[in-house]
């Protein structure tokens, strides 16, 4: 079972000059990817017992995600007011005191060896205790745990940019997989070109650093020949969600070949790595032809995969 543990929230989104609430979040968003491929999926994030807690919860059930080790709680959940501005969205966060700021190492319970793979990430990475925890959950099982992180760095929730490199400085050498948007790469290392800023972290310890680039497609920077793949042509309705989409093709691409582990990850091959990254490119591209955050289920993928 492939575990995500991260963030999931309510987006309030601008309709009709009200606010349409729907269920969102990185590591959610791709939690439910996964489930929807038709992988072992679990999810760990505190969830409220207040309606939103079961707006979250009905699209994880839906995907067959198992959310066993998901503490339930009093506190609210995390809200983000979505504004936009000559089409580009801003978002406001409701999050002091809310179900998921709030965990704390005692939520968590021990992992079930049905754990095979960890993934995190999002902004439940910036702001503790839960940034914290979640740092402690891979510190202490990222020796047994293939780990694919991805910060999906968001400048505006980030108040205090120097803790959070340094946080990332800690984490993304316990990670077998990191994925970095074009962005990402620029906030982390502003004075460098963005294969060199890949490069970079690749020596502190990951075996694969994927950067993304929307359009340009994905590449990925290892001990090999960096392997590149094209986006896949589509319409696009909106990008919300194909970050996540994405990460969820790598994770399931690499499952299916067998390749989720410690040892399969040291050993991969530009060909396997090629495939995991156009699986990636390919359920990205469904999620895009869509409004918001709706992932592929396994059926609307190409038959070939």
């Amino acid at each position: 079972m492939i575990l995500c543990a991260g963030e999931s929230l309510i987006d309030m989104v601008p309709q009709d000059g009200a606010f349409r609430p729907l269920a969102g979040g990185a590591v959610y968003n791709t939690a439910i990817a996964l489930g929807r491929l038709g992988r072992a999926t679990g999810y760990l994030w505190p969830i409220s017992r207040d309606p939103f807690g079961d707006q979250i919860l009905a699209p994880l059930a839906e995907a067959g995600v198992n959310t066993d080790l998901c503490p339930r709680t009093d506190r609210l959940t995390t809200l983000a007011l979505v504004t936009l501005t000559n089409g580009e969205a801003r978002y406001s966060f409701y999050d002091e005191g809310s179900a998921g700021r709030m965990l704390v190492p005692g939520d968590i319970g021990p992992l079930p060896q049905t754990v095979t793979a960890l993934f995190a990430g999002g902004i439940s990475l910036v702001p503790d205790p839960c940034g914290a925890t979640l740092e402690g959950l891979i510190a202490a099982h990222h020796a047994r745990l293939p780990v694919m992180i991805d910060p999906n760095i968001r400048p505006f929730f980030v108040t205090d940019p120097e803790a959070y490199r340094a946080r990332l400085g800690r984490l993304l050498p316990l990670a077998d997989i990191v994925k970095l948007s074009s962005d990402d790469l620029e906030w982390l290392h502003p004075d460098l070109a963005p294969e060199e800023a890949a490069r970079h972290i690749l020596a502190t310890g990951p075996k694969l650093v994927l950067h993304t680039g929307g359009e340009s497609g994905a590449r990925a920077i290892w001990a090999g020949e960096t392997v590149a793949v094209p986006a896949v042509r589509t319409t696009v309705a909106d990008t919300i969600g194909a970050g996540d989409t994405f990460n969820a093709g790598v994770l399931a691409s690499l499952d299916r070949q067998g390749l989720l582990s410690k040892d399969g990850i040291a050993a991969i091959t530009p060909d396997q790595i090629r495939a995991a990254l156009t699986l990636g490119a390919e359920a990205a591209s469904v999620t895009v032809s869509r409004p918001g955050a709706n992932p592929p289920w396994a059926h609307e993928m190409p038959a070939s995969d």
